[in-house]
């Protein structure tokens, strides 16, 4: 059962097809996916199939009920229960999507778009494809006369993503969009073998220091390489080795938390959940051919490069032995 409203707007245009933006605009359509939200905050995603009936704790609800509508609206179940119902935005599609790796998260999803300066038109080249959540970012960001190179060593992981990515941009079917090309394979060895240039390389990987020179010769001076790494020890290493290369600026390296806020009146306080340390993102840029960097002038820790330290060396950094 559903409320029909007394009046309606005219139907909104829909986004041009050629954009390949996975948004819609106007009536919700069958094929569509939508998100329903009941009072609890529980979120079902929904495929809207003609004649079908979707079932929830709280009772069932025709999808014919929902077809048709503009979206932005309440609908009620069988037994009462109340649930909005709008399309996903893309941040709520990546974090429901079905997973094959862990999923990159909106929050730094939004940082690798902005800090790595992805672009309408550039060729990205992203390793580890994963789930296809930050593929989805990348692809809306370069649009559809761009084009991103996704390198996944594992076919599994591979054929999850063709699916998310699939869904969400809606190509027909057997159609992907056009700006995206995913390649089964080792980033270290298919990309130079390939031959492509890039403006960015993107890596989402255990050991990206692997797939640095393949990176440097791939890039295009003035590019940037950006990897996205979990712990301590991954972060410590891609950035020594970054700074060992000479190839690029010195890295930057940074972490994002996220905390939402509880406002009701006077009762004004930090929530009682927060998305805390997800990975770590670099950023570093490629220099000219035969160009360095200015050599960055540091005084280490002390013990920062001492005996127990194993990894990457920077040239001018000694080993710092206790006095």
């Amino acid at each position: 059962m559903s409320d029909t409203p007394a009046e309606t707007s005219p139907n909104a245009p829909d986004v041009a097809p050629d954009a390949w933006s996975g948004v819609h605009r106007g009536p919700l359509r069958p094929g569509e996916w939508v998100r329903l939200l009941d009072g609890k905050g529980r979120r079902h995603n929904i495929c809207l199939e003609p004649g079908k009936t979707f079932h929830t704790n709280r009772g069932g609800m025709s999808h014919d009920d929902l077809i048709g509508r503009e979206e932005g609206f309440t609908i009620v179940s069988s037994s009462g229960g109340e649930y909005l119902v709008f399309r996903p935005l893309l941040s709520e599609f990546v974090v429901s999507m079905p997973r094959g790796a862990a999923v990159v998260y909106p929050k730094d999803a939004a940082q690798i778009v902005a800090f790595a300066d992805i672009f309408p038109g550039a060729h990205v080249v992203e390793a580890g494809v994963g789930s296809g959540a930050l593929t989805c970012s990348l692809l809306r960001a370069v649009g559809p006369f761009g084009r991103v190179s996704s390198y996944e060593r594992r076919e599994e992981f591979a054929d999850v993503a063709r699916r998310n990515v699939g869904q969400f941009f809606g190509g027909p079917e057997g159609e992907t969009h056009p700006a995206w090309e995913l390649t089964v394979g080792d980033l270290a060895e298919a990309l130079p073998a390939s031959g492509d240039r890039a403006d960015r390389v993107i890596l989402d990987m255990l050991a990206p220091w692997e797939c640095l020179d393949a990176a440097a010769d791939a890039l295009w001076p003035g590019g940037i390489v950006c990897a996205y790494v979990a712990t301590t020890t991954q972060l410590s290493r891609f950035v020594e080795t970054v700074r060992l290369h000479g190839g690029f600026t010195e890295p930057q390296a940074w972490e994002s938390l996220v905390r939402d806020w509880h406002v009701e009146g006077l009762a004004v306080r930090p929530g009682h959940k927060m998305i805390g340390h997800t990975a770590f993102l670099v950023t570093a840029r490629r220099m000219a051919p035969g160009e360095k960097a200015p050599m960055k002038k540091r005084r280490p820790a002390p013990g920062a490069y001492g005996p127990d330290y194993t990894g990457p060396r920077p040239a001018d950094v000694p080993v710092d032995l206790p006095e």
